[in-house]
């Protein structure tokens, strides 16, 4: 129950334990085509070019940034934890002038504070986090991209820990990129970088005047390679991992056949549940108010008196692994817990039961099975 890798379907570790076969024979080239039709569907993007890619999510932001930032453009970075701070290193790592709008931690960036900067001078691009995993903060990057638009920006929304889990409507929100790996809400295991791309960013991208400076990255490269298996064509410019594409196939089809719209209200419905039960116990979440705490994930700040690593361990003894914080500023204060996925009612009562267990065993005072009470009357 980390947030990233996930616990996947059985179908898909199906997939990923098929005997490998090449990647120019005619059943990969249809599930590579076929993954990439599927992308278009989930990302809500029917316009959009989708790349499926070898690597982690931090390739997927590097592509997007080095496919349209120039030397000495201007790049606004909305953080709220410890991925923007990643992606203006990104950013600074292609000669970007980067401004950082940093919110405090647990809470957001003011659309009137991005406005006021968007105004400030012209900007290239913005990037948005989704769901900042570090913290727990959830993004609404609607009103963000139609500011961007407003002040022609390109607009970037990592989401890495929210696409799949997270509502986003991509075409219809006028985002340009849309990012994530395929260990989250994908439901796939690690090694896939999965982004959209707008017909605009494209044709801005088309338009640079200078190289990418990036050769794995390029979407010159990679460009080519998703158009001929989409057109159910062989091509090659590095060797696609052949198993993981197949276990993509088949998780994209799971959530495309539940449907788009019902797989994040799911989502919704797990989390503001989970949220109650954590309350309940008084505990508190990382982001100041529910509106802006994540669905695919739950930081919680540790009760007073707590031992982190004895809590932990406690829960893992239960059989439920968690993970501890990563923002370096409250990095022993708090858990994380990912709800992302294909999970069942029945998970989230065994880590709320593993949660009462550890406090338990911590003296911490509550009444136990309140919180697995308020999960299920909150449902």
């Amino acid at each position: 129950m980390i947030p990233g890798p996930i616990e996947v379907e059985p179908a898909v570790l199906r997939a990923m334990g098929e005997v490998t076969t090449s990647h120019v024979a005619p059943n990969f080239i249809e599930s590579f085509g076929n993954s990439l039709e599927l992308m278009r569907k989930i990302w809500l993007a029917p316009n959009g070019q989708p790349f499926i890619i070898a690597g982690s999510g931090t390739l997927a932001m590097d592509m997007a940034v080095c496919n349209l930032i120039e030397p000495n453009d201007n790049a606004l970075v909305i953080s709220t934890g410890y991925f923007g701070e990643r992606y203006k290193n990104i950013l600074e790592t292609y000669g970007a002038n980067v401004t950082v709008l940093q919110a405090d931690i647990g809470s957001t960036v003011s659309l009137e504070l991005i406005e006021k900067e968007l105004a400030s001078k012209s900007y290239k691009l913005v990037t948005i986090t989704h769901v900042d995993t570090s913290t727990g903060i959830l993004n609404n990057p609607k009103p963000i991209a139609k500011l961007a638009k407003k002040y022609k920006t390109l607009s970037i929304v990592d989401g890495v820990c929210a696409t799949a889990g997270e509502e986003t409507n991509q075409e219809n929100w006028e985002i340009d990129i849309v990012l994530t790996g395929s260990q989250k809400a994908i439901g796939v295991p690690p090694g896939l970088a999965l982004l959209v791309v707008s017909e605009n960013a494209m044709k801005i991208w088309k338009e640079r005047t200078t190289p990418v400076q990036n050769y794995y990255g390029s979407f010159t490269n990679w460009l080519p390679i998703m158009q001929a298996y989409e057109n159910r064509k062989p091509s090659y410019f590095g060797t696609p991992p052949v198993n993981l594409i197949k276990a993509l196939e088949v998780s994209l089809s799971i959530i495309n056949n539940e449907g788009i719209t019902n797989r994040v209200q799911s989502h919704i419905s797990y989390a503001c549940a989970f949220r109650k039960a954590i309350q309940k116990l008084g505990l508190h979440l990382v982001p100041k108010h529910d509106e802006i705490a994540a669905n695919t994930m739950s930081a919680i700040y540790y009760p007073e008196g707590i031992d982190p690593t004895s809590f932990r361990k406690d829960i893992a003894e239960y059989g439920v692994i968690l993970a501890g914080g990563l923002h370096p500023e409250i990095k022993n204060l708090y858990f994380r817990v990912g709800h992302m996925g294909s999970i069942t009612k029945s998970d989230l009562v065994a880590t709320l039961s593993a949660i009462e267990f550890a406090l338990k065993k911590q003296n911490y005072t509550f009444i136990s099975g309140e919180s697995v009470g308020a999960f299920l009357d909150n449902l």
